[in-house]
């Protein structure tokens, strides 16, 4: 009696009974299994050799129709990190590897011939070259495209009943066209674009079927799309779901879509997203009630279904910055504040903590360095107090009315310190498709500035008392202003394609409640273009403008206007022109006491420049451009980049007292980090120039101001070329 035992099964069986079967075999049989066994158990090591392989490099080599990361995202095997491949620093162990997987590799040459072949290369000839050492493994992927199969007739039909115009706008711009190689992706692409195009124009149950003949010797295909555009449309019926504590009639008032509107699948996306918009809720859903729908009406259901938010939310922050040293927040609001869907929130911040009174911890000294030559910004600190209540889908589901009372004390660095209470009434429409912000906003205030004499009456011949107390009384400011933003960019926080545009215009006169020497219209604008030139390399560029006009200016007679210091231009700093540090371009002034010009005078010499404080003081014409090329840094270019730039621009005053307009340019080189809060920056830039010329002033004995050189042509060298900025965010 014979038995059969395969190898496997022999090598789990006890030693005697091992022993007991190989002695019952025949010779030839002992020698075959013996010779397997051997085999198997020298393959077992390669494998598992094989499996711990590292993917030190993998590479792509003659593809032009399909790009590298494309390539790369349809197959298994993936790249190491560059810590992991890079030969310099791979022994410290940092860095995700990848390793090789035998199967999965042979598998991935199926996959990219596939990918090719529903690209439309059916002769592409995949071929791999694999470099092994004890450790690593090297892949590149060798491909020969070969000839594409074009699409020689492209038809869609089944769109007759439709207006001219709809069927224009149905078959713009599809991703297929004749004369493109025959990609099956894009013709499902462009079935899908016609689809969504019909669900937007009022056809919910359009269909688009797809069609093609191939022909591979001759390299030529045709494709036909059929339309099923089914009926034409409009809402009907709308039920609202999960409305507890919220009336459901205020979600029908949030809603785009309304019975008796032409349906559109772009409109119940709006819904969706005014409804999240609103803060009222946590979960949102904007659909077609499938379940009543009859694909032969003529109106269609809609179906909401809605998750509240919780009804009170608390809020906090503590941060650090370079000018406001320690600063916090905190915050509390209240969703259907007295029904009707109105959000209260109340609002609190500090700043210059440390060093403005009454919180001055003597940090100037050390970690708040920066605020030691801001006798003006940082000598109190800075708070803001606020209540508003914001009521939505007021007169439209788009539209927003909020109202606010506040008092704030604000200080902008090295110039002014503001201290106002006040009340605003602002109504704000987000348009349906761009989902751009606009707003009208009405503020009147009570309050005064406080300033350097320099900054108030720097386009004086003289400062005294009488001049500069009047301009530092408490008085009303009321504005109007109107602002919009327009964002066509991928990224809000990190935007590597698009545009974004933006418009203000504010206007105070006594006509709308302001005092009468607080009497300008100040208008600013920008536009911002972002472009990619490759993957991960930007080129930005934008232009800044901005201009104020007012009366003239006449104190002595007690009539006119002034432009408060908080409301002109300023520039230098992290966000305009590098060059500069913040405040540090435009008009300026020099203040030095009289005793140093005393000295200087008796021993014939210059005064001293360590004795000169310079002051900005604004002027109402700004101009700004920049341009800035950020490319991936040559060592973890996931998360850093580089970047070079160059920023233009200058701040001068028109008008009676004229200044000359005078544009500067600073080159310099930054580097980006990668964050949750956007791009971490460092950007050094060069600047050979010096201040601008300024009138010197000096202090006598009355506190008065009265000119050293009342031309304007003091200068106050530079102590340095380079200026540093770290900060959160692009620059634009």
């Amino acid at each position: 009696m014979s038995h059969f035992i395969s190898p496997a099964a022999a090598l789990w069986l006890p030693l005697d009974q091992e022993k007991l079967v190989l002695s019952r075999m025949p010779v030839t049989r002992v020698v075959r299994l013996t010779l397997l066994l051997t085999a198997l158990t020298s393959l077992a090591p390669i494998a598992a050799q094989e499996s711990q392989l590292v993917v030190r490099r993998l590479e792509f080599s003659g593809n032009n129709a399909i790009p590298d990361e494309v390539l790369a995202s349809a197959i298994s095997t993936t790249n190491s990190s560059w810590f992991a491949r890079s030969g310099l620093v791979r022994w410290l162990g940092l860095g995700a590897k990848r390793y090789f997987d035998p199967q999965d590799f042979r598998r991935d040459v199926v996959r990219l011939g596939v990918l090719y072949k529903r690209s439309g290369y059916y002769e592409a000839a995949i071929d791999t070259l694999v470099r092994r050492t004890p450790e690593d493994v090297y892949i590149t992927f060798t491909i020969n495209e070969g000839q594409p199969i074009v699409v020689t007739s492209f038809s869609v039909t089944g769109l007759d009943s439709l207006r001219e115009r709809w069927r224009e706008l149905a078959l713009q711009d599809l991703p297929l066209q004749q004369g493109d190689p025959f990609n099956r992706y894009a013709m499902q692409a462009s079935a899908d674009t016609i689809t969504r195009r019909l669900h937007d124009h009022g056809y919910p149950s359009a269909t688009v079927f797809t069609g093609f003949e191939a022909n591979t010797p001759a390299r030529t295909a045709s494709v036909a799309l059929e339309v099923a555009p089914g009926s034409r449309v409009s809402i009907g019926r709308i039920t609202v779901v999960g409305a507890q504590r919220i009336d459901s009639s205020l979600v029908r008032k949030l809603l785009v879509a309304r019975p008796g509107r032409r349906y559109s699948q772009e409109e119940l996306f709006q819904s969706q997203r005014n409804l999240y918009e609103s803060d009222l809720f946590r979960f949102v859903s904007v659909n077609i009630d499938s379940a009543k729908f009859q694909p032969n009406s003529d109106s269609v259901p809609l179906l909401v279904q809605v998750n509240e938010g919780k009804r009170r939310r608390v809020r906090g922050g503590l941060g650090y910055a370079t000018n406001d040293c320690f600063r916090g927040s905190l915050g509390w609001t209240s969703r259907d504040f007295l029904g009707g869907g109105r959000i209260l929130d109340l609002t609190s911040r500090i700043s210059k903590v440390g060093v403005g009174a009454p919180l001055d911890w003597g940090l100037a000294d050390n970690i708040c360095g920066a605020s030691r030559d801001d006798s003006v910004g940082s000598a109190k600190a800075n708070f803001y107090l606020g209540a508003s209540v914001r009521r939505p889908a007021f007169l439209s589901p788009n539209n927003a009315i909020t109202f606010s009372v506040f008092g704030e004390r604000r200080s902008e660095y090295k110039v002014y310190l503001r201290q106002e209470t006040g009340a605003s009434i602002a109504l704000t429409r987000t348009t349906p498709r761009r989902r751009s912000p606009l707003s009208l906003t009405y503020t009147v205030s009570y309050g005064r500035t406080e300033a350097t004499a320099q900054s108030f009456c720097s386009f004086f011949n003289a400062c005294t008392a009488d001049v500069i107390e009047p301009l530092r009384q408490n008085r009303v400011l009321a504005t109007i202003t109107a602002s919009g933003n327009f964002p066509r960019v991928n990224s809000q926080i990190d935007p590597t394609r698009g545009s974004i545009a933006s418009l203000e215009l504010t206007h105070s006169s006594t006509y709308i409640g302001s005092s009468y020497l607080q009497q300008f219209t100040r208008f600013v604008g920008g536009m911002s273009w972002y472009r990619p030139l490759s993957r991960n390399t930007v080129l930005s560029w934008r232009v800044r403008g901005g201009a104020i006009f007012s009366p003239t200016l006449d104190v002595a007679s007690g009539t006119g206007a002034f432009i408060p210091p908080e409301q002109r231009f300023y520039a230098g700093g992290s966000n305009d022109v590098r060059g500069f540090d913040r405040n540090e371009l435009g008009p300026v002034v020099y203040v030095v006491p009289q005793s140093h010009v005393d000295t200087a005078s008796a021993r014939g010499r210059a005064i001293d420049p360590d004795s000169v404080r310079v002051a900005a003081t604004g002027g109402n014409t700004l101009a700004i451009a920049n341009v800035e090329l950020r490319v991936p840094s040559p060592i973890l270019s996931s998360r850093l980049r580089l970047a070079a730039f160059v920023d233009a621009g200058g701040v001068w005053q028109r008008g009676p007292n004229e200044r000359t307009a005078v544009i500067r340019v600073t080159p310099g080189v930054g580097l980006r980090v990668a964050t949750p809060l956007g791009p971490a920056r460092l950007d050094v830039a060069y600047n050979p120039y010096r201040l601008q010329p300024g009138a010197l002033f000096q202090f006598d004995r009355s506190g008065n101001l009265l000119p050293v050189d009342g031309q304007g042509s003091y200068v106050l060298p530079r102590s340095r070329k380079f200026a540093i900025h770290i900060a959160i965010g692009q620059p634009f």
